[in-house]
């Protein structure tokens, strides 16, 4: 059974990606601890190629990586790529993304994820992106997930993340779509 490095420390990030990846015949395992990678391109899809290559690089495995946040029509795509940095914890982020829109009628938001998986040697081999559509409420709703998911409720079905379960969740989210896309090209490397 091969390596496959998730090009990032989130133990949670990690649980869902062997749930979601779960048919695939590899060890999925997080970048080591002494491993770090700057965040410091212009686009989703630059930064989680700069992770996967890097990481797969200094590993000599493969990786796969994501970058993903929530971008938001009337702060003109903010946060966007700073979504993880907006504020220093999730519940200041919230607050913030409250703020700024306060009075705006326009709460129209997606979530995105752009993921990459790179050979041993860097070379970036899949890629995918998806979209989650949604708004921003004018409160925080539900107890589940993470970041913004208590403010934001996902078109088709009127809920925010964090009031769906995780079959729900994964059934809509950005993260989870992207996955979805690659598994055949994964189901292929790692037969």
């Amino acid at each position: 059974m091969r390596n496959l490095y998730l090009a990032s420390k989130n133990k949670g990030k990690i649980k869902e990606y062997k749930k979601l990846l779960s048919t695939i015949n590899c060890k999925l395992l997080l970048q080591p601890e002494s491993l770090e990678v700057e965040e410091n391109c212009l686009t989703f899809r630059d930064n989680a190629i700069k992770k996967a290559s890097e990481v797969s690089r200094k590993t000599n495995n493969f990786a796969i990586a994501d970058d993903s946040g929530i971008c938001i029509e009337a702060l003109d795509g903010k946060p966007g790529i700073y979504s993880s940095r907006y504020a220093e914890n999730d519940q200041k982020r919230i607050e913030r993304v409250l703020k700024e829109l306060n009075g705006l009628k326009n709460r129209s938001a997606f979530f995105i994820a752009n993921i990459c998986v790179c050979s041993p040697n860097g070379e970036v081999i899949i890629e995918s992106e998806a979209k989650c559509h949604g708004n921003i409420i004018f409160r925080p709703r539900g107890k589940g997930g993470f970041g913004y998911d208590p403010i934001f409720e996902e078109t088709s079905n009127g809920l925010t993340f964090a009031e769906m379960n995780n079959v729900m969740k994964d059934s809509c989210s950005h993260r989870a779509k992207a996955l979805k896309k690659i598994i055949p090209d994964l189901l292929e490397i790692f037969s």
